[in-house]
């Protein structure tokens, strides 16, 4: 645990702690009354109402569209299932960033509603939500999907034969099984989206604004410490809370069930019913996740002989001190960094979290590890630059700086993905091999390593994808000479002219494409007992 404390207390407590001290701090003391003028604030009573509602109906909409995939994926079995899988993933490992770009052309001016029937919905509450349902809609299939996939179909169907309806059955037989897991999911959504930055960055314009936005306007654009420094702790205690709630979800999902392969469980489509469901979620993912890429794509190629793209070669003497696409190998270069550091501390804490000696105190630690997820990443990323200013911890010109941030990201996916799978491994396998000799590092890397060898890939994998697409942070500390993808579309975004527009599109495409190709080795590596990230 050594490690992974000092990781995340000089990198992740410090920084936070840092800027919400300077914020709250004046002539040597603390200034608590301002929390209470900052809350009553009638623009930032507005923040935290349009913050709650937007992620509250976000949530119900994205339950709404996806429950019925869920159980397409579980229950059915078709040509084509194991693809379209990873299609419906693609969207949530996509950076936030390329999520509003891809709906900019979708919705924006000149996207393809307007172009169609001169439509435009970006800037609205709408833009905002349908792109909270794009990014989230994997989480709710992944998650709902894999407890349903192998929940013993006998059960209904038992159900079915005392005479109950189709609907009483899956009311009263399959819900309740069902409820912990669309609880998980929910909050999880509700996390997500009420932390939303990019999203409401580049679609909400100056008309909407979440928590996490209002941090970064008070931060870089008001220069207001002190009310950034409220809306911090006020979001850590809103997502504490939340956090807190997802861990008794999680526990309630571990209660004993009577679990099959779910292998046994699909079934090829019978009746129109059937038929008519899986066409319907086709449909639904061929609108809401398939056209707004595509959209993305085509603007990209709008500029005659890849335009757009032979833009990105040219040096940019106004937003950027390199040519834009010096930004892709930048990412790759910290998203490798990244994901090393990842893999140190998060292999090193689930491994802590797994052993049969692990006391309260580091049980404990494991909830902890999901804050940087749910804490504001502007906060973060500021922070760094406020605590990590002097000696012997002075990083703010160093390129570490940047990996680091994307780090603490990707460390909780680490874990998540590593800690079931260390659990699993029977603990008579280490000991019989220290009693043959072994030593403690021998029996790592005979008994555990090949164990666990997968679960390592696809951890990597996961913490590649998320660092690669980090921005709240990242906006913050990457250099104008290395900037990262996610923050040279933002750039590019916000400057105006046709070409700034195209060069976007191409990054995002980009960006996207990378993202999609690290989702497909993942897919090949992950396991098949359950459909879980």
């Amino acid at each position: 645990m050594a490690l992974p404390v000092a990781f995340f207390a000089l990198f992740f407590a410090w920084p936070v702690a840092a800027i919400v001290a300077r914020g709250l701090k004046a002539d040597g003391g603390w200034r608590l009354g301002r929390i209470a003028d900052v809350v009553t604030q009638p623009d930032i009573r507005h923040v935290l109402w349009f913050t709650t509602w937007q992620a509250l109906v976000s949530t119900a909409l994205t339950l709404l569209l996806a429950l019925p995939a869920a159980y397409v994926f579980a229950r059915l079995r078709f040509p084509g299932k194991q693809v379209l899988r990873a299609v419906v993933t693609v969207p949530f490992v996509l950076p936030t960033v390329v999520a509003g770009s891809a709906f900019l052309a979708l919705l924006g001016h000149n996207g393809l509603l307007d172009q169609l029937w001169g439509v435009r919905l970006d800037t609205t509450v709408w833009a905002i939500l349908l792109a909270h349902v794009f990014f989230n809609y994997a989480v709710v299939v992944r998650t709902v999907g894999g407890l349903w996939a192998q929940l013993d179909p006998h059960q209904e169907e038992a159900a079915r034969m005392l005479g109950a309806s189709p609907a009483k059955a899956w009311r009263q037989v399959t819900l309740p099984a069902l409820a912990p897991a669309v609880a998980a999911a929910a909050l999880m959504v509700f996390l997500f989206t009420f932390t939303s930055f990019g999203v409401v960055q580049i679609l909400g314009g100056p008309t909407f604004s979440t928590l996490e936005v209002e941090i970064y306007r008070q931060t870089s654009e008001v220069f207001d410490l002190s009310t950034a420094a409220v809306l911090t702790l006020v979001q850590f205690v809103a997502v504490g809370a939340i956090l807190a709630v997802h861990a008794r979800t999680v526990r309630r999902r571990e209660t004993a069930l009577r679990l099959v392969d779910p292998k046994v469980t699909a079934r090829p489509p019978r009746g129109g019913g059937q038929w008519a469901l899986l066409a319907g979620v086709l449909l639904t993912i061929a609108l809401l996740l398939v056209l707004p890429l595509a959209v993305l794509v085509r603007r990209s190629l709008d500029a005659p002989r890849l335009g757009y793209y032979r833009a990105l070669t040219d040096s940019d003497g106004g937003t950027f001190l390199v040519a834009p696409v010096h930004a892709v190998w930048t990412s790759l270069e910290y998203a490798v960094a990244a994901t090393a550091i990842a893999v140190l501390v998060g292999g090193l804490a689930a491994a802590a979290l797994a052993g049969r000696d692990a006391g309260r105190l580091v049980r404990g630690f494991d909830a902890l590890l999901m804050l940087p997820l749910g804490v504001s990443a502007v906060t973060v990323g500021f922070g760094f630059l406020i605590a990590l200013d002097r000696p012997p911890l002075d990083l703010r010109q160093s390129w570490i700086l940047v990996p680091l941030a994307q780090a603490l990201v990707g460390a909780p996916f680490v874990v998540r993905t590593m800690l079931p799978v260390l659990r699993a491994v029977d603990g008579r396998l280490r000991e019989a091999a220290a009693v043959l000799g072994a030593s403690p590092w021998r029996v790592w890397r005979e008994v555990d390593l090949p164990l666990v060898r997968r679960a390592l890939l696809v951890s990597a994998g996961f913490a590649f994808a998320v660092s690669l697409g980090e921005f709240g942070a990242t906006v913050f500390i990457a250099r104008p000479d290395n900037p990262t993808l996610p923050v040279a579309v933002a750039r590019l975004l916000s400057r105006p002219g046709d070409l700034n527009y195209g060069q976007a599109m191409a990054l995002s495409t980009i960006l996207m494409v990378v993202c999609a190709a690290a989702l497909l080795i993942l897919e090949r590596l992950r396991t098949d007992r359950t459909g879980e990230f």
